[in-house]
């Protein structure tokens, strides 16, 4: 029987003691690695801007109507049942705007008529025909206003002539603030709501529209940079 060789026991100590390192070396690093294998933290949620109710919150300039904040909307008596809804789909304006001079703010806007929307199959062509709004000889409806008489830090009417199928007669919207102040990007922002009625027989629509049609106005505008 051979005797142990004591280079060979030496050999065997000095790899349990390496292995022994190893395993200490690795496990000091681990809480490290699992550290940058975490996810990081989720930044802060975006501070979102909210219009306030006073129309002094709007600084003076020019603003521009916002053709994705806007809805014109024409409601019409469907033969004393039901009011039938309308809606105008492409429309611009621009309003000259001071908190601190209401009085001289000045508003126009355009309706594309060809633009009418309906949830009748196949009736919007019809109305743009020459029996009803004939976009062909008309392609729009105009508002240009002559004055502003604010009433309070939330409502005041717009006064101006309104102009449909080569029509044009007075006409007075009831506007409500909605919000104001700063939007996205910090552009400032004015937000309204308006109604106003007219006549139809003022364009000279046939007898089967006898009563006002309403017209109600939902936009906002920004102010140019």
């Amino acid at each position: 029987m051979m005797a142990p060789d004591p280079g060979n026991e030496r050999r065997k100590d000095t790899m349990k003691h390496a292995h022994a390192l190893l395993l200490g070396l690795a496990l000091s690093l681990a809480p490290g690695c699992f550290a940058a294998a975490e996810p990081a933290a989720a930044p802060p949620p975006q501070s979102l801007p909210h219009g306030q109710k006073d129309a002094a919150a709007a600084v003076a300039g020019t603003y521009t109507l916002d053709p994705g904040h806007v809805a014109v909307l024409a409601r019409v008596s469907h033969m004393g049942f039901s009011l039938s809804l309308f809606r105008f789909g492409t429309v611009a304006g621009t309003l000259e705007w001071d908190p601190k001079a209401a009085a001289a703010s000045k508003l126009s806007a355009t309706v594309e008529t060809a633009s009418i929307e309906t949830n009748v199959p196949g009736f919007a062509e019809e109305l743009q025909g020459a029996q009803y709004l004939n976009t062909a000889k008309y392609p729009q409806a105009t508002f240009v206003s002559t004055a502003f008489r604010q009433e309070d830090a939330t409502h005041g009417k717009v006064d101006g002539q309104f102009t449909l199928m080569g029509k044009t007669v007075p006409l007075t919207f009831a506007v409500t603030l909605v919000g104001a102040g700063p939007g996205f990007g910090g552009r400032p922002v004015i937000g309204i709501h308006a109604e106003s009625a007219i006549n139809p027989q003022d364009f000279g629509m046939g007898p089967f529209f006898t009563t006002p049609i309403e017209l109600v106005i939902d936009t906002e505008f920004d102010k140019k940079p």
